[in-house]
């Protein structure tokens, strides 16, 4: 949900609350949120419809009998009959007749039935089929009398719905949004908007959100691909020039030298007692360069599942210990945290302290004044870190782990903590090449793209969810020989209840076949009780752990060396690999069995059989982005991709490019973005959630 911004005067009524749109109460605008995801009315105006029925071309009924079955027939017909249901569970029906055949309008519920007299002629919309020959439309979705053919949607904008809301108030709550739309100043380059053809922004939204003034003589399609071309242009361009004016700043800020000395490092080194691969040295090297010079670091550590991004930020660590600051470590999760304080305190020669909202009373008035006095060097934790009432001596680097967990704020917020703090962020999530651009721009980026040596290659398999009798055979002998087991539940979208639900009845089931051995852990129960069931699972009381994608990230037990994924295909591929990495820690084999349901879509299998074809991550992002970009150009909203509304599928990989090359030009000649097309750009930023201070770095 995006927050409600300061904007201009006349911005004011698109960041303003669903409730002020006529009509919309509470109720409604609650709903509302739920599909918009926001309480604004730009939030809604940015909800595009899922698809648009076209119901332009009038057809004979003749021509309904050669329909592909779900197409659309609107045809222009007289009524003949009207029979209403003589008992409940009876359909009425109203039969009518064109020149060239008969039609029974079908309805199976009387209060959705018009109320035509014999021989009125009736514009009819909706799929057909045939009972005993003849043709029927089973409860129609338009009916209107000819006369009234006027307010017929003739294209039809089907929007996302949830439980209560109704496409019509969907429909009247848009068309009351639109109105608010004033007539904005060009913000695209002239030149490009003539070359494709782009309408202008406001244009744009009303082609797709209330389509039906457009003729029936124009061609639907390319109409709707130049508006859909034109939002996702603005959304890139938005984004392009949010992370374009963040690197002006940033070269622009003062920084510290932080050179070291090395004495710290080589004692980690030495208790480490292995040696950095290739990729962790050269990552080493480019870090130390950029804390040593003058400018603040901005560096993206990106590492596939077990590279040895840890080692790496240690490192950094250190370097910046010796250079008389402090480090701080932040990670999303206290299983994480916790982990990476283990991890860090044991091998880092300097004094290590741990903060989370857990810890309470002495233990915390203690860890805080360490941290003030400077007697804490690093200090690992949650978000804890960076609420009031932490204050840091000299907070030189922030390392701030699983990066796509926080908000750009809280990340802001804990840079805020030092003068000139240095950041290295780090991400075991791959991100395809492209997506690196649009996510990174403002980054410098190190690469781990290989993993220490005595990590055991991960075995992949498919299997349909009937082959569960042979896969819990394999578990058996698995336990059997003293292997560990995840055991991952279903991903139920947008609901971590139900998700919660399918667990719990797995572990239930588990359980019956493999008695007093099945922990449980997911989202919904108390955090004390899930660490529990993570930590008996650790501690090898539990040899098999269902659980829900909380395992995600920051779960390091290297006795667990199988992984049974179940209904993998509703999962994300870079999820997939993340959930696979849990496994292949230790010195056993490990494999990772994908169960996917029998109604898979090839799609679906393919993308699987990708996962089980190759353990490298970037591979895996580039190859899926791949899959799921380049598909079809009129698009329904793809999964999976950072942060965008507008901007979606293989429009991406289109615009990206010239929108990228677009804000460098205007950054290089107008980088105070002043003049009318500067005024155009600001207002942008706003209307796309790019300019709050902490992000975009620029005054309003």
């Amino acid at each position: 949900m995006q927050s409600e911004q300061p904007s201009p005067d006349f911005l004011a009524p698109l960041f303003a609350p669903l409730t002020s749109l006529p009509g919309i109460g509470p109720r409604h605008a609650s709903l509302l949120e739920k599909i918009a995801g926001g309480r604004r009315v730009l939030d809604l105006l940015f909800t595009l419809p899922e698809r648009i029925v076209d119901r332009r071309i009038l057809r004979t009924v003749a021509a309904g009998h050669n329909l592909a079955p779900g197409e659309i027939l609107t045809t222009r017909v007289r009524v003949l009959s009207i029979r209403k249901a003589a008992r409940p569970g009876q359909p009425s029906i109203i039969r009518t007749e064109d020149d060239t055949g008969r039609l029974d309008l079908v309805f199976f519920q009387q209060k959705n039935m018009p109320a035509p007299t014999v021989g009125a002629e009736l514009l009819v919309s909706g799929k057909t089929s045939r009972f005993q020959g003849e043709l029927t439309m089973p409860q129609p979705d338009h009916v209107t009398t000819w006369e009234k053919r006027d307010s017929f949607p003739r294209l039809e904008p089907v929007w996302p719905l949830t439980a209560g809301l109704f496409p019509y108030t969907v429909r009247k709550a848009m068309r009351a949004a639109l109105t608010l739309l004033p007539d904005f100043p060009e913000w695209q380059d002239h030149a490009l908007v003539q070359k494709r053809r782009w309408p202008a922004f406001t244009q744009a939204l009303h082609i797709l959100q209330a389509p039906e003034s457009i003729p029936a003589h124009v061609e639907w399609a390319p109409v709707r691909e130049r508006a859909l071309s034109r939002l996702a242009a603005d959304e890139l361009l938005a984004d392009q020039l949010c992370f374009g004016l963040a690197r002006l700043k940033a070269r622009s800020r003062i920084g510290r030298s932080m050179p070291g000395t090395g004495t710290l490092q080589a004692e980690l080194n030495h208790r480490f007692g292995h040696k950095p691969t290739a990729a962790q040295s050269s990552a080493i090297i480019e870090i130390r360069q950029d804390m040593a010079a003058t400018a603040p670091m901005m560096r993206l550590l990106q590492g596939d599942v077990g590279a040895g991004k840890t080692f790496v930020a240690m490192n950094a660590m250190l370097q910046a210990v010796e250079s008389g600051a402090q480090a701080a470590l932040m990670a999303p999760t206290e299983i994480l945290a916790r982990q990476h304080f283990e991890t860090v305190s044991r091998l880092c020669p300097t004094q290590c302290v741990y903060l989370s909202g857990t810890i309470k009373g002495a233990a915390r008035r203690e860890t805080l004044a360490a941290i003030a006095d400077g007697t804490a060097r690093i200090i690992v934790g949650t978000h804890a870190l960076f609420q009031e009432g932490v204050t840091f001596a000299d907070l030189g680097l922030a390392v701030i782990d699983e990066q796509h967990r926080f908000g750009v704020k809280q990340r802001m917020n804990l840079s805020a903590k030092g003068q000139a703090t240095d950041i290295l962020v780090m991400t075991a999530t791959p991100i395809p090449r492209t997506l690196q651009l649009m996510e990174w721009g403002e980054m410098s980026i190190s690469r781990l793209d290989s993993k220490p040596a005595g990590r055991q290659p991960i075995r992949t398999t498919l299997h349909n969810m009937d082959a569960m009798p042979d896969i819990l055979a394999a578990i058996s002998r698995a336990v059997a020989d003293g292997v560990q087991v995840f055991w991952v539940c279903p991903l139920i979208e947008n609901s971590e209840t139900q998700s919660a639900a399918a667990a719990e009845e797995r572990w239930a089931m588990l359980g019956e076949r493999f008695p007093n051995i099945v922990g449980l852990a997911h989202g919904k129960q108390d955090i004390a009780i899930r660490q529990a069931a993570l930590e008996a699972f650790r501690q090898g009381e539990t040899r098999i752990l269902v659980a829900t994608t909380v395992i995600e990230v920051g779960v390091d037990i290297p006795n667990a060396s199988v992984m049974v994924i179940e209904q993998a295909e509703r999962f994300g591929l870079a999820q997939l690999h993340q959930l696979r990495g849990r496994v292949g820690r230790g010195s056993k084999k490990s494999f990772c069995l994908l169960l996917h349901d029998g109604m898979a879509t090839p799609t679906a299998v393919r993308r699987l059989t990708l996962l089980r074809d190759t353990n490298d991550g970037f591979m895996i992002a580039d190859e899926d982005y791949r899959i799921r970009g380049g598909g079809d150009l009129a698009g329904d909203r793809q999964s999976g991709l950072p942060g965008f509304r507008l901007a979606q599928g293989a429009r991406i990989s289109l615009l990206l490019a010239a929108m990228q090359q677009d804000s460098e030009r205007e950054l290089m000649r107008n980088p105070s973005l002043e003049g009318p097309r500067g005024a155009g750009l600001r207002i942008m930023l706003t209307l796309f959630d790019r300019s709050e201070p902490d992000r975009l770095l620029i005054s309003g």
